[in-house]
């Protein structure tokens, strides 16, 4: 019992040991699978493949494609079939019945009495039915399928647009909270060194209390900050990752680059009707006008080409006597005819008139709508437009806001410690330098971010990620 009790002992701390020794390990390669290093190219090439309403709006556009075929399936003739067994009695009579769907028609003499008995009966036939010519009328209907399938693919590049841009500004968020968090790290770096300065001062009786206690709180204020930067991080690291569809992946985003000096030349101007939202709205326009097309080309007469054959069998003789047996179950009397059927709806004139009437207005009100997209669009450039030239004259001066930030502290610091300055003016130093840290980097991803808001109210952000492709080959 004791031996047993001592390998159990052994056994325990072996894997308590291992449990120990192997557990950090394993934690950092499990942190390391779950851990995404994303470029923004990438990032965006994966949100357009993996984004839910991208796929989406692609199999509406496989829908649009297929109801294509279906309306061309219009132009086939139609063939239809029928085969018909049944057991019924023979009590037929003279007169008219209304048409409706209920009462069997019988066809045969009317026999002098009724009767209980019943024969079998059989049909069979095939009618073939082709309309040669419509007068462009199946021809529209297909234009327009094929307008909805245009309005179709229109709508998913849109969504393409919409998601990349979603995507873009989620990661700039993400290199933003990244650069207000080293900054804020680098203040509270700095606040503590200069606390332990001032702390030695207070303590040899060279500086009041107060400033030991000034010095304690801005250096809490700098940790708060620092956490509320960290906070913003977090959140927009997690927006990003639900982007890309990957919640439950820690997100890393490639900073380099995108916080280097932006690219000096301007993308070039491209027609606005290129835009998919301008698109969308043409595709509305082409519909509305399919429409009209349709109802142009309906009061038109229908020439249909028809061919029948069938059969019958009857249980029943030509006047009217029962034969029994199985007579009747197969038929017995073939038919065949061939002939061309015209119809003509005279009086659907007054309604087709109306539809087109309405049909008009709405086109007329989707060409006031593809209008009023290009003036909105005409607007958003020349504001991205704007905010572009503006960034790029807040880039090109932070970094004379931050050299003299950098110099004004150093100095208030030496000041400070030579006793010609005082707490407050160091502390103001240092705001200004986090400040001037923070506008520096952020000035630069405005630049980027002000260019892809150029390229996406141009409906492209081929401009803006070429820019970044030339910034990775070395190009300016």
């Amino acid at each position: 019992m004791l031996t047993k009790c001592r390998r159990y002992l052994r056994w325990l701390t072996v894997t308590l040991f291992l449990a120990w020794s192997l557990g950090p390990t394993v934690q950092a390669q499990t942190d390391d699978a779950t851990k995404k290093v994303l470029t923004l190219e990438e990032a965006v090439d994966f949100a357009l493949k993996n984004y839910p309403a991208v796929r989406a709006s692609l199999e509406r556009v496989k829908a649009a494609q297929a109801g294509i075929g279906l309306a061309r399936t219009s132009y086939l003739p139609r063939a239809d079939m029928v085969w018909q067994t049944n057991r019924a009695t023979d009590n037929n009579i003279a007169g008219l019945v209304l048409p409706q769907s209920i009462i069997a028609p019988i066809s045969g003499p009317v026999p002098a009495t009724t009767s209980n008995r019943s024969a079998w009966g059989s049909a069979a036939g095939l009618l073939f039915s082709w309309e040669p010519f419509d007068f462009g009328y199946r021809g529209a209907r297909v234009d327009a399928v094929r307008a909805a399938r245009d309005q179709a693919n229109a709508e998913a590049s849109l969504t393409r647009l919409d998601v990349a841009v979603a995507t873009v500004n989620a990661y700039l968020t993400v290199l933003a909270s990244q650069r207000t968090v080293h900054a804020a790290e680098a203040d509270v770096q700095r606040r503590e060194t200069f606390d332990k300065a001032v702390r030695v001062l207070v303590d040899n009786q060279l500086r009041a209390g107060a400033d030991a206690s000034r010095a304690d709180a801005e250096l809490s204020r700098a940790r708060v900050n620092l956490a509320r930067a960290q906070q913003q991080e977090e959140i927009s690291r997690a927006a990003l990752a639900d982007i890309l569809g990957m919640p439950d992946t820690s997100l890393e985003v490639q900073e380099s680059l995108l916080l280097g000096a932006p690219p000096e030349r301007s993308p070039e101007i491209t027609p606005l009707t290129s835009n998919p939202i301008a698109q969308v709205q043409h595709a509305r326009v082409e519909e509305a006008q399919a429409q009209v097309h349709i109802l142009d080309r309906s009061y038109y007469p229908k020439f249909y080409f028809q061919s029948s054959v069938y059969g019958r069998g009857s249980g029943w003789d030509p006047v009217g006597n029962f034969e029994g047996g199985t007579v009747g179950l197969g038929p017995d009397r073939s038919n065949w005819a061939v002939g061309l059927t015209v119809t003509f709806p005279v009086f659907d004139i007054f309604a087709i008139r109306s539809r087109r009437a309405v049909e008009s207005a709405n086109e007329r009100a989707e060409k006031a709508r593809y209008d009023q997209d290009l003036q909105d669009l005409t607007g958003q450039l020349r504001k991205a437009q704007a905010s572009l030239k503006g960034a790029r004259q807040v880039a090109e001066n932070t970094p004379v806001e931050l050299q003299a930030a950098r110099t004004t502290e150093d100095q208030e610091r030496s000041r400070y410690q030579a006793g010609l300055a005082t707490l407050v003016e160091v502390a103001d130093a240092q705001s200004l330098l986090v400040q001037a840290e923070t506008d520096d980097a952020l000035a630069r991803l405005a630049v980027w971010q002000n260019l892809a808001a150029v390229a996406a109210s141009q409906g492209d952000l081929q401009p803006f990620l070429q820019f970044l492709h030339d910034k990775t080959q070395g190009r300016p």
